[in-house]
């Protein structure tokens, strides 16, 4: 604890390794301090942005004595101190993005999961600009823009480096109403842009456009306004491809597709299984759900279910499971749902992460219940963050 808040000091540290969350740790007299815009290994001089007391504050990095090698100059105008919180390394050349991210599941993994894992983060094309294709833009007394990081300011910006054309912000701006909270675009691979208003109750209208059209693979999947969908474009296809390669689903299984969204692995684990088999997909979301059946309409092996993901769910499955497949939010599936599952008795388990803290967590409660890690792949689906989608392959015994 500090007797007197280190808000607006100003410091010189040497930058220690990344941490969960994308900041640098750095240590001044006995305090942690998470620091933005730095590089391990740097020396710099930070401002405290934010100290409640305790044993850490956050800070930013607002000048570099000692530059790393990986250090690069941001290609927008907008990063820095102060500036667009929305990416948080474009100062690191693109592969050390990798390499950090790769740093975090790997040290995820052993503090929480005890394992020792070899993390290779996969480059996924376009990258690292221009493969967002959803983007939410804050409205604030008329601007219309991106927040500061951990901050109710909104940036105005001329345009997002990491948007594709049809998500920019120049589309954005002719929707602004006066309710406006934010404007949100989706594209997807035809017609343009939805887009939509949200005002401060969270209430959605859509502006122009409609449901998108996302094409994966050999079909064609439908996504309502603001309904879950992956935001890099090829996004779906490196998932898809992943998680069937994993599953390795054989014909006549029946497989259990947890937190399923509007069926994109249900469609394709419907293939693999065909029509002897079964896929039953389970999703919260009553939009998804709606979206899911109409996107498996043509696969009468695949059910998809509206229900809340929990144990009682899972537990409430009948008849066998081949493999689970679960791709849950960043908070994890968590315990009660893992050892539901486990109790499911599958022969594989195949779980889409995009938070590295959270897959370690559900990993170690698989491991509680006698299963191992066998497989894991990570891809940069999110250039320029910290970001980072991992899929697991969890095997019995």
């Amino acid at each position: 604890m500090t007797d007197r808040s280190w808000a607006g000091r100003s410091l010189t540290v040497e930058i220690g390794q990344v941490a969960h969350g994308g900041h640098c740790v750095a240590r001044h007299e006995g305090r942690v301090l998470f620091v933005r815009h730095a590089l391990p290994g740097e020396r710099v001089r930070v401002v405290v942005t934010e100290d409640r007391g305790g044993s850490f504050a956050r800070a930013d990095a607002v000048e570099v004595l000692t530059p790393s090698k990986a250090r690069v100059s941001p290609p927008c105008r907008y990063a820095g101190p102060g500036r667009c919180g929305g990416c948080g390394w474009p100062h690191a050349a693109p592969a050390a993005q990798r390499e950090l991210k790769a740093f975090v599941v790997r040290e995820q993994l052993q503090r929480l999961a005890r394992l020792d894992v070899d993390v290779v983060v996969e480059a996924v094309e376009p990258a690292p600009l221009h493969w967002r294709t959803r983007m939410q833009y804050a409205v604030r007394d008329g601007v219309v823009g991106l927040r500061a990081h951990r901050s109710h300011e909104v940036i105005d910006i001329d345009g997002c480096l990491i948007a594709v054309p049809d998500a920019d912000v120049s589309v954005a701006r002719p929707a602004l109403r006066s309710a406006a909270r934010s404007i949100e675009l989706e594209s997807g691979d035809a017609g343009g842009p939805t887009v939509s208003v949200v005002d401060g109750r969270g209430r959605r209208q859509v502006v122009s456009g409609g449901p998108q059209r996302h094409r994966v693979r050999n079909r064609s999947f439908e996504v309502s306004s603001g309904g879950f969908w992956q935001v890099h474009e090829r996004a779906a296809d490196v998932l898809a491809d992943t998680v069937l390669a994993m599953a390795g689903a054989r014909p006549g299984e029946s497989i259990v597709d947890l937190f399923c969204g509007v069926g994109l692995f249900t469609a394709f684990l419907g293939e693999q299984v065909g029509a002897g088999g079964r896929v039953r997909g389970y999703e919260g979301a009553a939009s998804a759900v709606r979206d899911g059946v109409r996107n498996v309409a043509d696969l009468p092996q695949c059910r998809i279910t509206r229900a809340a993901i929990d144990a009682r769910t899972v537990q409430g499955i009948d008849g066998l499971a081949d493999v689970v497949v679960l791709d849950p939010p960043r908070t994890g599936a968590k315990k009660a749902v893992v050892e539901a599952i486990c109790d499911l008795s599958p022969r594989a388990v195949v779980y889409v992460a995009c938070d590295p803290a959270a897959l370690a967590r559900d990993v170690a409660s698989f491991a509680a219940r006698g299963w191992r890690l066998e497989q894991l792949r990570a891809f940069d689906l999110f250039p320029m963050t910290h970001h980072v989608e991992c899929v697991a392959l969890l095997l019995p015994g």
